[in-house]
């Protein structure tokens, strides 16, 4: 529930959970669809405008703007606040999903850099959504904090280090997957 303190402040937890819970089903349905279209294991349900592939990153960008502007102009509160922030991180999983596609201006879906963004926009939502309100920090939490910034470091570096002999493994057949797939 969220708490009002006495200098009108609101915490978020709430929302911040459903853009988390938006985020990671988004990534891990579009991952899932992509993969089945690619295996010619479902029909190929992409949008072409004049030939051109147009990528989930737009419907994401556009997604991402109509929610700004949702929330700059009407300000919602309750349940629509709760479906707006739904609604932000479906756009972001579509946007950072091909992250990698739009940092180096095209290339494979399968970039390295499109995972690498996801688990750490997911993990600062995590944090968001369960972490107590800054107001309410004590000093124990700021060791707690201090500490799960050195995990988090260290499982950066984990991903990292794996995802490189994982990418290995699996770069060449997810690559000849999509050579031989459509555009």
């Amino acid at each position: 529930m969220n708490q009002v303190h006495e200098a009108g402040h609101v915490n978020v937890p709430k929302q911040a959970r459903m853009a988390l819970f938006g985020f990671i089903v988004t990534f891990i349905i579009s991952r899932a669809l992509v993969v089945l279209i690619m295996a010619r294991e479902i029909p190929n349900f992409y949008f072409f405008l004049r030939g051109t592939h147009v990528h989930h990153l737009n419907y994401g960008i556009f997604l991402l703007a109509a929610v700004g502007g949702f929330s700059v102009f009407r300000r919602p509160a309750g349940r629509a606040a709760e479906l707006t922030a739904l609604m932000y991180g479906i756009a972001m999983a579509l946007t950072f999903d091909e992250f990698g596609m739009w940092l180096h201006l095209g290339g494979s879906y399968w970039q390295r850099a499109s995972v690498d963004a996801v688990i750490i926009i997911a993990s600062v939502m995590a944090l968001c959504a369960y972490m107590r309100s800054i107001e309410r920090f004590g000093t124990h939490h700021k060791w707690a904090a201090l500490v799960l910034l050195l995990v988090l470091a260290g499982f950066l570096w984990v991903v990292v280090r794996a995802g490189d002999t994982l990418g290995e493994l699996v770069g060449p057949k997810l690559n000849e997957l999509e050579s031989t797939s459509s555009p």
